[in-house]
């Protein structure tokens, strides 16, 4: 069965945004995260929608809920609080 992780926030600017988004790959790959598909809103570009495939959920929602990332997060300028699903086929 797989699994996914779907990620929606707003962010300051995407391109700021997306230059701490590659640095933070090293961490996902930890966490068995791939990234299947980075969207952004057509209505507004700095909003962004991340589909990742997960290796494991539970290290997934260890990841989602770790101090490293909401500090990864803040520095890459996410302006809102981000919507997380764990997503199973």
């Amino acid at each position: 069965m797989a699994t996914f992780v779907l990620v929606r926030h707003k962010v300051r600017d995407f391109s700021d945004w997306k230059q701490e988004f590659d640095a933070h790959a090293p961490s996902r790959d930890e966490a068995g995260l791939s990234v299947q598909h980075l969207l952004r809103g057509d209505h507004d570009p700095n909003e962004v929608f991340i589909l990742f495939a997960a290796q494991d959920l539970g290290r997934a929602k260890a990841m989602t809920e770790s101090a490293e990332l909401k500090e990864a997060m803040q520095r890459a300028g996410v302006v809102d609080r981000p919507d997380i699903y764990f997503l199973t086929e």
